[in-house]
């Protein structure tokens, strides 16, 4: 981890990130911690999620197995969390799945599974952290978008479409919450060079649409989206609300 900028009203603060075991949502988990943070995190992913665990070795950083399409699950784990870390200021939803799948074969039980992986979680999520975020006088929620659908991406409209759909998620919590004081925001990441993506995505045709595509032509790094992250998280964004901060290397 390569992040030099420290924020200190974030230490103490209890975070809770899903998608936590690997990729973007890792870093973010490792980021907050660093910053003195206590970090609960949930992924199905149990042996990569144990393993940062050990590595990070402090018990301010707890994993919780869950499913997030288990919705009673996930507000169950949420309350677990905040009787085990204290009362959840910062919640980042960023788990999401960007499977490829064709238009003409999904069927309506496909389709809801997508959103219940990309979508629902954060609205559920949202709604379970809101009482400890009043309680607390303040909180931030950070949304995970993409620059996918921005940028006409085809082949998982359903992967597009939730995503979509969170900036006006974000836009209309941010509005609710806001009286309460709780910030809630949409980072929006560009192609981010994943373990996942470049095992699976990465050839020599992505590397040249990634260079065409990018105005900074450096590798965009799961690190960028946390320094995002840490900011809109900390009380120096404390007039930021209802806004997609994108983080993508300037695609054109």
């Amino acid at each position: 981890m390569t992040l030099t900028n420290q924020y200190p009203s974030l230490k103490g603060r209890t975070v809770f990130v899903s998608g936590g075991g690997s990729g973007i949502g890792a870093s973010l988990v490792e980021a907050f911690f660093q910053q003195g943070a206590k970090v609960a995190f949930v992924d199905i992913q149990e042996d990569v999620s144990n393993a940062l665990v050990a590595r990070l070795g402090s018990d301010d950083v707890r994993f919780y197995p869950c499913d997030l399409t288990d919705v009673a699950r996930l507000q169950a784990v949420i309350a677990q969390a905040a009787d085990d870390l204290g009362p959840i200021s910062v919640l980042i939803n960023n788990a999401a799945n960007d499977t490829r799948h064709d238009f003409r074969e999904v069927s309506p039980e496909q389709w809801d599974k997508c959103l219940a992986v990309n979508l629902r979680h954060h609205f559920f999520a949202a709604q379970a952290v809101y009482p400890y975020m009043k309680q607390l006088g303040r909180g931030a929620i950070i949304n995970l978008g993409s620059m996918s659908w921005h940028a006409g991406q085809g082949g998982m409209p359903g992967y597009t479409c939730s995503k979509a759909a969170i900036e006006g998620l974000t836009r209309g919590l941010a509005r609710d919450m806001g009286p309460d004081r709780i910030r809630v925001n949409c980072l929006v990441p560009g192609w981010v060079m994943t373990e996942k993506q470049l095992n699976e995505r990465i050839d020599a045709s992505a590397r040249e649409a990634i260079d065409k595509g990018q105005s900074v032509k450096d590798p965009l790094m799961p690190e960028s989206i946390s320094a995002m992250a840490l900011f809109l998280a900390s009380d120096d964004a404390s007039m930021c609300t209802a806004q997609n901060f994108i983080v993508d290397g300037g695609w054109i």
